[in-house]
């Protein structure tokens, strides 16, 4: 079935208003998949509409950084910057690292002081508090470890658009070593090096890399270098892949596509994740309540949010402390903080979301008649800055937009965070906004963008963004079919068959979740759980039963449909997943969309 013009089940248009189309392009490579590997044809079929072919999947099952991980030398500056951290641990200097609040800076900073400790030295790691500093590096940070005897400081997950900050560093006499993903400037800060893939002069073809995932290639950098200048003659060599725990978690928190390297990392740091050998992220999992095997799931929707908590709405460096720590008792207090503060960022996040989402409404008109903007762009004065991007993200589900929310701080100035929809490259869009003059700083990468605006900057600004992007969107809006990868029985969408298609994850950004139909479904009890989530059984035609849940959908024609119930049947859309609650191994299936049957009867 040719994507986009064959239907499944004929349906043309569901509860969310939306066709539902055929992923795959050709049947005929999951036939030949399929006949190849000994696959049942539903796997090949998630095989095939990915991209892969018949004589690539064994090694596309068996991601293997062995193949895939590049030569760190082909980033622009990796050398440079991997021969100035070996001279300073072979002479015992100083080394600082500055990273982000958010897990990618988190993770990419535990990253190194795991990396540093392992090859007999220590780093001091230096995590800027989101409200008082913001993002990236800042003169007085700098300076204060300029003048504790940090003359080397190596930022992660920032620093390609300071500018000003890193010339005033180099006065100083402080040298800077920039790791970073973020897209760049034609002109790059003064800086001893900049890593980055997405330099505009860097031809590595690695810019889909999160900045945990340079990170590694740094230290693959650092620990070539000392072995060439003979450090491992007395020292013990570090096992580097047992840092990749870290490197999945900050790969998968920040929404990078899970292709090539990227699904190398999280396939090999799930692994060890499954060993337990960190001992923060083992509190954290304990914290967590993560029971069987560690999935990208559970790295995003789990342990990110509780890493995340810390810079979103306590101390910004509890993260770096939990996933650095050797101490038990440590790891389980900060583990146990963290799971406080996200409860508490969860309540925040509600209060925002509810006043954002009156907002935007209050725009469209009472009953939404008018269509919604190219860019969704909310603000206001006492929302807190550390739940923004969260409430973007929830406005981008809810308007199929991309969305910015700006916190103000009363003084005329305001933090925004922005959350961006398949085909928008919005960090580009923000990078332009600024060289416009619209902003007072900002950056990003294609899914998320930071920004911070003056007040009477936000009308230009939302003119700016909607008049850039609105080609975008609207290709985006017009291609936004429910893209299905098959068909599934409640009796086939079993334990066996998503054991067999996690062998083609991980999944996430760029290589996206299967979605499969259950045509004809009855539902046997239905009720709602949570306040917003619809909880129901449903029933094949062979009597066959699977659990189902439809996510924040009670107030949405999908959820009143399935809280109606009627006594037809039902088409419902949606992904397979684990239900490994208390040990048991079932699986229940996300409702995203369903199609009331003819013989539907409310």
């Amino acid at each position: 079935m040719g994507e986009g013009t064959a239907h499944f089940l004929g349906v043309e248009r569901s509860l969310t208003g939306r066709a539902w189309v055929s992923r795959l392009a050709d049947d005929r490579l999951a036939l030949a998949i399929s006949q190849r590997e000994g696959l049942p044809e539903i796997v090949a079929r998630v095989l095939a509409a990915r991209g892969v072919a018949p004589e690539d999947c064994t090694a596309y099952l068996n991601p293997s950084l062995k193949t895939l991980l590049p030569d760190p030398s082909s980033l622009l500056d990796m050398d440079r910057a991997a021969r100035r951290v070996a001279e300073a641990i072979m002479r015992s200097e100083k080394v600082a690292v500055f990273g982000d609040y958010d897990v990618d800076g988190a993770t990419s900073s535990a990253l190194l002081k795991r990396f540093f400790k392992a090859v007999g030295h220590d780093i001091r790691i230096y995590i800027p508090d989101r409200i008082r500093e913001g993002y990236g590096p800042n003169a007085p940070a700098l300076m204060e470890l300029r003048d504790d005897g940090y003359r080397l400081v190596v930022t992660v997950d920032c620093g390609t658009m300071a500018h000003k900050v890193l010339g005033l560093a180099a006065d100083a006499g402080i040298e800077v070593i920039v790791i970073d993903h973020h897209q760049a400037e034609p002109a790059l800060p003064p800086a001893l090096a900049l890593v980055n893939p997405n330099r505009l002069d860097d031809t590595s073809g690695q810019g889909t890399l999160a900045a945990v995932g340079v990170a590694f290639l740094f230290l693959v950098a650092i620990n070539r270098a000392l072995r060439d200048g003979g450090w491992y003659a007395t020292h013990d060599e570090p096992d580097l892949l047992a840092l990749l725990d870290l490197v999945a978690l900050g790969t998968v928190c920040d929404v990078v596509p899970l292709v090539g390297l990227n699904r190398a990392y999280v396939a090999q740091g799930l692994r060890v994740l499954a060993r337990r050998g960190n001992i923060g992220l083992k509190a954290l999992a304990d914290v967590s309540r993560l029971e069987g095997t560690p999935a990208a799931y559970h790295l995003g929707f789990l342990l990110g949010p509780r890493v995340n908590a810390g810079g979103r709405v306590g101390r910004a460096d509890l993260g770096a402390r939990l996933l650095t720590t050797s101490d038990a008792d440590e790891a389980a207090a900060i583990a146990a903080e963290l799971d406080v503060l996200n409860k508490e960022r969860q309540a925040i996040e509600a209060q925002v979301l509810e006043e954002a989402l009156a907002r935007v409404d209050m725009a469209l008109g009472a009953s939404r008649r008018n269509a919604p903007p190219p860019v969704i762009l909310a603000a206001s004065k006492g929302w807190h800055p550390g739940v923004i991007g969260i409430v973007a993200a929830r406005l981008k589900e809810r308007y199929e937009r991309p969305a910015i929310v700006v916190a103000l701080d009363g003084k005329g100035e305001g933090k925004g965070s922005g959350r961006s929809i398949q085909g928008v490259d919005l960090g580009r869009a923000v990078t332009a906004a600024l060289e416009s003059g619209l902003l007072v700083n900002g950056g990003g990468h294609a899914m998320a963008a930071g920004l911070t605006v003056r007040e009477d900057k936000l009308e230009g600004l939302a003119e700016f963004l909607e008049a850039r992007l609105a080609g975008d969107v609207l290709t985006a809006s017009e291609s936004k079919a429910l893209r299905l990868d098959g068909a599934l029985s409640a009796r086939g969408a079993n334990r066996a068959l998503y054991d067999l298609l996690e062998q083609a994850g991980p999944y996430g950004a760029g290589n996206p979740e299967p979605r499969f139909a259950l045509p004809a479904m009855r539902i046997a009890h239905v009720d709602l759980v949570g306040g917003a989530h619809v909880r129901c059984m449903l029933t094949g035609e062979d009597g066959a039963r699977i659990k189902a849940i439809a996510f924040r959908a009670a107030d949405t024609p999908l959820g009143k449909a399935l809280l109606d119930r009627g006594t037809g049947s039902i088409h419902v859309a949606g992904r397979l997943k684990a239900d490994d609650w208390r040990g048991r191994r079932d699986v229940q299936f996300n409702i995203e969309d369903a199609v009331l049957t003819r013989d539907a009867t409310p």
